[in-house]
């Protein structure tokens, strides 16, 4: 009775040297196989050299008053549809031009709009009574794009190209 618990004693001390020895050899055989970099230094170059350059985050908003902007919507929910975009101080009138909603009047609302790079613009539409988005834009300016998202359907998604009509008092991006 006592060699069968030694025996199984001795099993176990086996079972516990041999599992840890696997581990520790599955451990560092990984850790040589991880992929490293041929040059560590070209991972921590400081921007301006070949890496993309993080701009200091900010919410400044963009003033967009006087601004005109025509809205071409190509892809998505408003396919077919033209809105110029009329932007005062703090609020924007959007007017269908061309397409199936030429003729509807849309309310006037409040807007924000904030600078996400230095070509493109994150614009949100608010109901000024109960501050509810009521359309999202994030517009490039460079390669003239608009994306919107206006939430209310299961397909609120649009996307086009902008003209800008008239720039406002606040020219620069």
């Amino acid at each position: 009775m006592f060699a069968t618990k030694r025996v199984r004693m001795a099993a176990a001390a086996l079972a516990v040297v041999l599992a840890s020895g696997g581990i520790a050899t599955a451990v560092a055989t990984s850790a040589s196989a991880s992929a490293k970099p041929a040059n560590v230094a070209a991972v921590h170059a400081p921007a301006g050299k070949g890496k993309h350059h993080h701009p200091k985050l900010s919410l400044n908003r963009f003033d967009l008053n006087g601004w005109v902007i025509n809205a071409d919507y190509t892809l998505g929910r408003n396919t077919g549809n033209t809105f110029q975009q009329t932007y005062t101080d703090s609020t924007v009138q959007g007017v269908p031009i061309a397409g199936p909603y030429v003729g509807t009047t849309f309310p006037v609302e409040d807007y924000v709009a904030i600078p996400i790079s230095r070509d493109q613009l994150y614009i949100v539409w608010l109901d000024p009574s109960t501050f509810a988005i009521v359309d999202v834009f994030v517009m490039n300016f460079g390669t003239h794009t608009v994306y919107d998202y206006a939430p209310g359907s299961a397909t609120p998604e649009s996307a086009g190209t902008i003209t800008i009509v008239k720039r406002g008092t606040n020219r620069h991006l």
